[in-house]
């Protein structure tokens, strides 16, 4: 098993742990995955199932600066794309492989205070949606994980940013997640969702746009106004 991040400290204490393999590599540059796959399939002459788990936050709108919504772009959509560039061409001439994008709630439902965040969430769920398009009868299996809050350095930090327990009320641990991530692809859902509700929040959505957006707006306010 590799692990990699751009955390080399963490990737290599992670590994550890599991008996893996760390490497260093920043999946927001197309070289550093390039790199990654070529390495790993040249030691290990195959990549079954790659999990693609990198993300970032940044808060606000439009008024977020340019160089803040490139990088989350970046993270959190270009990176599952250079990842399939460079994995989908072994596993399709296997006719089998496992593409795991962890995604987001967000991705689903938007975020009411966090506008790069939904939109490149909502973009990765929509690239993981073709890929199974296209690849689901060439042997390509893909799911997308979708969780709200789970206790995690990001989930801390936006607790500390808006001053808010929307997210931290009701987050799962990590090992939680695992465990449902584990049981998703061994029945090989496309949506998995360690918080069960919100496959229910994206039925209404569904049914009622517009009563859904109503919803949201209220949400935010009655967030911003417990904030105060």
């Amino acid at each position: 098993m590799i692990v990699a991040d751009t955390d080399a400290h963490g990737a290599e204490t992670v590994a550890r742990e599991i008996g893996g393999v760390a490497i260093t590599c920043d999946v927001s540059q197309e070289e550093q995955i390039a790199a990654l796959v070529e390495k790993v399939l040249g030691a290990w002459g195959r990549i079954d199932i790659f999990c693609s788990n990198a993300g970032i936050a940044v808060a606000g709108g439009p008024e977020a600066t340019t160089a803040d919504w490139q990088r989350i772009w970046d993270v959190n959509l270009m990176s599952h794309v250079f990842v399939a560039r460079h994995v989908l061409p072994g596993m399709l001439d296997r006719k089998e492989g496992y593409l795991l994008g962890t995604v987001s709630a967000a991705g689903l439902l938007n975020h009411v205070f966090a506008a790069p965040y939904g939109v490149t969430k909502a973009a990765a769920l929509s690239f993981f949606e073709w890929l199974a398009i296209a690849h689901g009868d060439e042997g390509i299996r893909v799911s997308c994980l979708c969780p709200q809050g789970v206790r995690t350095d990001m989930l801390a930090a936006e607790r500390r940013l808006l001053g808010t327990d929307f997210l931290t009320t009701g987050a799962l641990e990590p090992e939680q997640v695992a465990d449902v991530v584990v049981e998703g692809i061994r029945n090989e859902r496309f949506l998995i969702l360690p918080h069960p509700e919100v496959a229910d929040y994206f039925s209404r959505k569904a049914q009622d746009y517009d009563r859904w957006l109503k919803g949201m707006r209220r949400l935010r306010a009655n967030l911003i106004a417990g904030s105060k």
